[in-house]
């Protein structure tokens, strides 16, 4: 059974070359982008802007126009400028004198797992819309990319459910402490911890596989891959904060240039082998499942709301970031 097919003519070598070149693209545009609060600023403001009016005007006949990929590069990019402005963001209160900073506001914490819920949902729409309406197979009305809708679909878009259930501990979002090697100030998410990312790997990968068949060897593969390397290496801890940015630079860079993943020498297409389909979904929801058992285990024996407070405390994973705050 094989998971993805290259192109005639094409090697395999040459393929895992463009791969690579993809995924250091999109580490190391990370790693500017979360050290440089000016760059940071460029690329999830000025450059969306400039690139929307590209969009609608000039790159109109070739670019994504349809619902599904505006609302994924808006939506990752108001997330990266959401975190931006938490990570950043800071002032003297005029009336009593006191500083204040955007991380300390609860109603700000509020943001993140809002804008993370949203982008699954998305997700979540589209493998239901893709396991009803091309149950058998079928071209896709809007990008004229060919899926193959089945159970699949359906066990992947609970796994999706489950991810934005086991959403714990926002309240406990954090800045990360300047140091003369990291000057970053990432936001730091203590309760999101390693096996809570692996579950959303999982499902995003399958996501990826169900319905954008035709993409998921780059924004399945390497786009996953990105920021959960940074996450559990240099950018310990903010995981959403590498997800959200190298989501919002490849959305755009695919916007932009379409036919990369589409027509290029080096696009990468599915097999659409029924038993890998079912299996990668299978294994999402089983793992999805798990950290929900979890979780709910979590929260009877140590009595602490997961939605209120932090529920991983006590785990040496939860300490290790903590220890990174301010």
């Amino acid at each position: 059974m094989s998971i993805f097919q290259f192109a005639e003519g094409v090697s395999a070598f040459s393929v895992w070359g463009v791969w690579i070149v993809v995924f250091a693209a999109l580490f190391l545009f990370n790693e500017a982008a979360r050290r440089s609060k000016y760059f940071g600023f460029f690329s999830f403001v000025i450059l969306p802007i400039f690139l929307s009016i590209l969009w609608f005007t000039v790159f109109r006949d070739t670019t994504y126009t349809d619902w599904f990929h505006l609302a994924k590069v808006y939506s990752a990019t108001a997330g990266c400028i959401g975190f931006w402005c938490i990570r950043h963001l800071h002032g003297k209160d005029k009336a009593t004198g006191k500083e204040w900073k955007l991380s300390e506001k609860r109603w700000a914490l509020c943001f993140p797992p809002l804008i993370l819920a949203i982008n699954i949902l998305e997700a979540v729409a589209r493998d239901f819309q893709v396991g009803s309406q091309y149950r058998g197979g079928g071209i896709l009305a809007d990008d004229a990319m060919y899926v193959l809708g089945g159970s699949w679909n359906y066990m992947n878009a609970i796994a999706g459910i489950l991810n934005i259930i086991t959403i714990t501990g926002w309240f406990g979002i954090c800045i990360r402490k300047k140091t003369s090697q990291d000057t970053s100030k990432d936001m730091l998410w203590p309760d999101m911890l390693w096996f809570w990312i692996i579950a959303y790997d999982l499902w995003n990968f399958a996501y990826t596989y169900n319905c954008l068949p035709g993409h998921a060897w780059y924004c399945g593969f390497a786009l996953l891959l990105a920021p959960t390397v940074c996450a559990f290496t240099v950018g310990k801890g903010a995981w959403l904060q590498h997800r959200a940015q190298t989501l919002a630079i490849w959305c755009m860079f695919a916007q932009t240039f379409p036919a990369f993943i589409d027509q290029g020498a080096f696009a990468v297409s599915s097999s659409y082998d029924t038993g890998m389909l079912f299996a990668f979904s299978f294994l999402a929801l089983a793992v999805n499942v798990a950290v929900l058992i979890y979780m709910v285990y979590k929260a009877v024996k140590s009595k602490r709301n997961p939605y209120l407070g932090e529920l991983y405390t006590d785990l040496k994973a939860y300490r290790q970031v903590k220890s990174l705050a301010e």
